[in-house]
């Protein structure tokens, strides 16, 4: 493929601003680099919360982290995917929803990629920093090295593909920190598509039920396609009352897990409440700066219990998000979650019906 003077991208000068649609130039790709034809970058949570100015993010800004792509050119060095399958131009690729600056201690000796000192993200840089196409809202992305790619098969749509390098891998990770075992019960407070996702590889994995809380009345008729037994409204039950809701399900003493992803720090104490003794505790949502909560810590210790965080995730569980997205998708209907297709010059407009929850998954097509 040959490799255009310039792409567009759409590009906001400060949080909430009106988006613009820019230029800017493109080269051949360097050494360890691989330059995409963007497909489809999906809106998360996150990209809201830094719109929103709710997180630091540069400006201007070029969002978008949950991308796929067709390969246009390779750098030099650059040959296979993660797996070792052949990369070739024209190939439909996924990538690591971050990049590290290579070797180092946290990486190597740790195991925490993810954690490298210096990590940086698609859809976290300014628009201004070289090579400049290095998020989603636009018409090409290159994939920097110390980068993972995974080469997508052809039976996946793209709407099942694209948000398997952030939500898919993210809940692989949660759910592998949360060890939920057959027979187990699970709750996940939030059934945005992180917890659509959750519910669904808590199944897999063997859980017994699973209860959905969530305060959107679509997302939780949804849920039950995704494998939630029970969807319940948080705001519409007094505690005592959702409390014994859970128990009764996940008897005799609370439930094995709960996964916090709805990015809601006041759902904790509520979340251990319902925990069984020696249960778990993973969060998964508050990525927000200050998400303050007061909890009473003599609960932790008298109860047993294991609080978990997750963010970001291990390169493995890229892989094992595609694997399981592949293996479940007659299953559960992951094509549904991305309902809504927006142009390149219509981020705005996707980006306020993702934030007001019209849609669940939001979609941006160059």
């Amino acid at each position: 493929m040959s490799i255009a003077a310039s792409g567009r991208l759409a590009v906001y000068e400060e949080p909430n601003a009106p988006f613009q649609i820019r230029e800017y130039p493109l080269r051949a790709p360097d050494a360890g680099e691989v330059l995409v034809r963007i497909r489809m970058s999906t809106i998360c949570r996150s990209d809201i919360h830094s719109y929103q100015g709710r997180r630091p993010n540069p400006c201007p800004g070029v969002l978008g982290h949950e991308i796929i792509g067709v390969i246009v050119a390779l750098g030099e060095g650059v040959h296979q995917d993660m797996r070792g399958d052949p990369l070739v131009p024209g190939d439909r690729v996924t990538w690591s929803e971050y990049f590290v600056p290579g070797s180092n201690y946290t990486a190597d000796v740790l195991g925490l990629p993810q954690k490298s000192p210096g990590v940086d993200k698609y859809g976290h840089l300014a628009a201004t920093t070289l090579p400049h196409h290095h998020g989603g809202f636009g018409e090409y992305c290159y994939i920097l090295p110390h980068s993972w790619i995974l080469r997508l098969p052809d039976e996946l749509s793209d709407e099942e593909a694209t948000p398997i390098n952030c939500g898919v891998a993210t809940m692989i990770a949660v759910t592998e920190a949360a060890a939920i075992g057959i027979g187990q019960t699970v709750v996940i407070q939030g059934l945005g598509l992180l917890g659509l996702y959750g519910a669904a590889i808590a199944k897999a994995r063997g859980a017994r039920a699973v209860i959905g809380l969530d305060t959107v009345a679509e997302r939780r008729a949804r849920a039950h396609r995704f494998g939630v037994d029970l969807a319940l409204d948080p705001a519409t039950i007094d505690q005592a009352a959702l409390l014994h809701e859970v128990r009764e399900i996940c008897r005799p003493a609370g439930a094995d897990v709960v996964i916090e992803v709805c990015g809601v720090a006041d759902v904790i104490r509520q979340g251990l409440d319902m925990l069984r003794v020696g249960g778990t505790y993973v969060l998964g949502g508050v990525v927000n700066p200050q998400a303050m909560v007061t909890i009473d810590a003599n609960l932790l210790l008298r109860k047993l219990l294991t609080l978990r965080g997750v963010h970001n995730y291990h390169p493995r569980n890229l892989i094992e998000a595609l694997d399981f997205v592949v293996g479940n998708r007659r299953r559960f209907p992951f094509h549904d979650l991305v309902d809504g297709r927006y142009p390149l010059d219509r981020v705005g407009e996707a980006m306020a019906d993702a934030a007001a929850r019209r849609v669940l998954r939001a979609a941006i097509v160059p």
